[in-house]
């Protein structure tokens, strides 16, 4: 199964227009050098006060459709 790591650094006020409506995806360049663009809701469990920071690892199908997505330690 294909899997990309990415490396997340967003403060909660960059992510203020996603709850404000005006943005519904997050943008993030793999450790591989692919750049993807995934549903913001997909990350609201890994959503603290301070913001979304971490290592993801993003499991998608052949057809790039998004299977699983989980922080990494």
């Amino acid at each position: 199964m294909p899997s990309l790591v990415l490396d997340i650094a967003l403060s909660a006020e960059r992510l203020r227009v996603v709850y404000q409506g005006r943005a519904n995806r997050i943008q993030a360049l793999s450790r591989d050098g692919r750049r993807v663009s995934i549903p913001s809701h997909h990350f609201r469990p890994f959503l603290t006060h301070e913001g979304i920071y971490g290592s993801f690892e993003l499991q998608f199908n052949e057809e790039g459709e998004l299977l699983s997505l989980r922080r990494l330690p």
